[in-house]
């Protein structure tokens, strides 16, 4: 009886205090802010491209056309011009060929190296072919960024009339209802990517479940950060007064910083994930 008290006694402990002082191990044998840098540099390549892959797939049933894409522009803020960049993606990416969309993956893929990359700066192991065969696993995206996007243009054909510009009456109880729905669309698609993510393209090679639970929590702080993003969009604020009025500059630095704050978020998560498989090694070998 002793025995077997002994032996499950392992399973039920889950030490906090480890947990985090593994995380700030992991976090500690590098550069975080480099990381998130290197990562950020590879997303500047790959984030257009996989966007307008989203938008393509939702062609391939015949439709929504561009012009009821485009409906969804007024759940933009128009503060920052952030419309006119949507109205574009979308004519662009409605209109794509299928040799276009092949050609697209070839810098979308650059997001996956850029993950391995960002993360092998923390990661205490040597690592072969690290370029290819992350931008290769990166590519299992495509499988699930078509019906995600579906998902989303879905729900937020919805609250398009819930938006001031749709119909909406800009009370506070469409904004609560607006944001809640939002929060939870995001948080969710976002798991389901980072899942992917953390199980195959970062290092480490956690489980399946532990990659899913480290996404879920991680997604839950890049949905949040995605309202504070469009917050920030209806400000009236000129982001080019730093470049002497230019606002394309503007713009593009501004996106790049918050996409830098979301990717520290992605590799404090992936730390996470491997202090979780860590505890569970070390429990498997206590028992």
């Amino acid at each position: 009886m002793t025995r077997e008290t002994t032996l499950r006694e392992p399973t039920k402990t889950f030490d906090v205090r480890a947990l985090l002082s593994d995380v700030r191990q992991t976090l500690g044998r590098g550069d975080l802010a480099a990381a998130a840098a290197t990562l950020t540099y590879f997303a500047a390549i790959a984030v257009v491209p996989w966007a307008l892959l989203g938008i393509w797939s939702t062609t391939w049933l015949g439709s929504p056309t561009a012009e009821s894409l485009s409906e969804l522009r007024v759940l933009i803020p128009p503060a920052m011009g952030g419309r006119g960049v949507f109205d574009e993606a979308v004519v662009i990416g409605s209109g794509l060929s299928l040799m276009s969309a092949v050609v697209l993956l070839f810098p979308a893929s650059f997001y996956g190296e850029g993950l391995r990359r960002a993360c092998m700066m923390l990661y205490p192991r040597d690592d072969r072919f690290t370029g290819w065969r992350s931008r290769i696993w990166v590519l299992g995206l495509v499988v699930v960024v078509p019906p995600l996007t579906y998902i989303v243009i879905g729900v937020a054909g919805t609250l398009t009339t819930l938006a001031p510009d749709g119909g909406g009456t800009g009370g506070f109880g469409d904004l609560v209802v607006r944001i809640v729905v939002e929060f939870i669309v995001v948080w969710l698609t976002v798991t389901v990517a980072l899942t992917w993510v953390y199980w195959r393209v970062t290092p480490g090679e956690p489980t399946l479940g532990v990659a899913a639970a480290t996404a879920l929590g991680t997604a839950s702080f890049i949905a949040g950060f995605f309202q504070g993003f469009l917050l920030f969009l209806s400000l009236p604020i000129d982001v080019g007064i730093p470049y002497g009025g230019l606002r394309v500059i503007g713009g593009v630095v501004a996106v790049g910083l918050w996409l830098y704050v979301a990717h520290v978020i992605v590799i404090v998560g992936w730390a996470v994930g491997q202090a979780i498989s860590k505890q569970r090694r070390d429990r498997v070998r206590g028992a």
